[in-house]
């Protein structure tokens, strides 16, 4: 297999510094430490630089199938098919969230996937067979602190008792019914905190004593590869016992800024035909004027954060600028924008446009956004950055062969 460094120096021959960091989304600085070897460049860009060169994507035997659970708008899923995998079952209730989704992913174009909306009125024994399940669940607390132990109240598995009612009892079941090689779950990072650690550990106990799965968990910050703070918990799980480790993951010591994602008003933006002018005019190389916030909403929220700080409170505006980085994008980002402000030289700022919060999300910029601004800044303030999904997905894989090919070999000598 190529290594990135090679493809980046066949890349070189092609690009600029320059053109190479904008298609990578990181800095020309970025790409000259890579190629004097001050740092590594990253073994995960390896796909993104064939794609550049026009070679072929790579297959292997680490080729699976997974399922999309509260799929959102596919993050998890882009990221994971770049490793090779193929989504064979989505479930995702939110219509809004299902248009995005269908854009992007056409169900037309695989008779062997199914899209369902509700996943807890989908019976377990009718979701597909897979190696692995994929799921963003939400947070909910559990109806009592710990997991009962086999046979409680007469049922085969005490998941049943602790976490009926809530979303993560449809992955558990899921995961018991199809027996997948591996899992990964994401979830904010307070979830090891949420309930006063119950919440956790009636997961963590569900994963590993009921179910029986080799579980491991981190905090990831999605600031390593795109310009956010964002700090999200990944629990992946493997049926058998692997050699499994964190140690593997290559996150980049120096991420991008949040230039790198904005609309470049230098003239060298992009059109995009599936965007047009919605966001940003090209004729006048502006970003458009409804972007920027009114004087009584910026009166407001300067009164607001003036308010808190009288009070030592630390709430308020997050004003940004090129070379930083944001605060986390959220789900009510609609509402006033105010946790991520853009800085416009003695303007008042603006917003991010939905463009730029898909390029800080970490989805390129062929992902399309069909529907409104309101409902677009809901969807990628709930989804996950892109880029983490790919790597942990990268380090996953060579487990999940493992465990196939292992499977291969009973079923042969059976």
């Amino acid at each position: 297999m190529e290594h990135s460094i090679d493809l980046l120096i066949s890349a070189r021959a092609r690009y600029t510094q320059r053109q190479l960091a904008e298609q990578l989304n990181v800095t020309p600085r970025t790409v000259a430490r890579w190629e004097s070897g001050e740092t590594q460049c990253p073994t995960m860009l390896a796909p993104a630089l064939r794609e550049l060169l026009g070679l072929p994507s790579q297959t292997s035997a680490t080729d699976f199938t997974f399922i999309d659970l509260f799929a959102g708008i596919g993050g998890i899923r882009q990221g994971f098919e770049k490793n090779g995998g193929r989504c064979v079952f989505t479930s995702e209730w939110n219509n809004w969230a299902k248009k995005t989704y269908l854009a992007n992913f056409p169900d037309e174009q695989d008779a062997n996937h199914t899209f369902v909306g509700d996943i807890q009125i989908h019976p377990a024994s009718e979701v597909p067979d897979h190696d692995i399940l994929l799921g963003g669940f939400p947070c909910q607390p559990f109806s009592i602190a710990g997991v009962s132990k086999k046979n409680a109240l007469g049922r085969a598995h005490g998941f049943e008792d602790a976490t009926q009612g809530t979303l993560f009892f449809d992955v558990a079941r899921i995961i018991d019914e199809k027996r997948p090689a591996a899992f990964m779950l994401e979830n904010v990072k307070n979830l090891k905190s949420h309930d006063k650690g119950k919440t956790f550990s009636v997961i963590m106990a569900t994963l590993e004593e009921e179910l029986g799965y080799e579980v491991h968990h981190r905090v990831i910050n999605g600031k390593h590869f795109t310009p956010q703070n964002r700090e999200r918990i990944i629990i992946v799980g493997f049926r058998e016992s692997t050699d499994f480790t964190w140690d593997d993951l290559e996150l980049p010591l120096h991420g991008p800024k949040l230039g790198t994602v904005l609309h470049k008003t230098d003239g060298t933006e992009p059109f995009l035909e599936w965007d047009g002018d919605r966001f940003f005019d090209h004729e006048n190389g502006e970003v458009l004027p409804k972007y920027t916030l009114t004087p009584k909403l910026w009166s407001y929220l300067q009164g607001y954060a003036e308010k808190h700080k009288a009070a030592g409170n630390g709430f308020g505006f997050g004003l940004a600028h090129p070379d930083g980085t944001t605060r986390t994008l959220s789900a009510r980002y609609y509402k006033d924008g105010s946790e991520i402000l853009v800085s416009q030289n003695g303007l008042r700022p603006r917003r991010l446009t939905p463009r730029e919060c898909a390029r800080l999300m970490g989805f390129s910029d062929d992902y399309r956004i069909p529907v409104s601004d309101t409902q677009a800044y809901k969807q990628f303030g709930n989804s996950v950055v892109m880029p983490v999904m790919n790597e942990v997905a990268r380090i996953m894989t060579p487990h999940i062969a493992k465990i196939k090919n292992a499977e291969t070999d009973i079923a042969k000598t059976a």
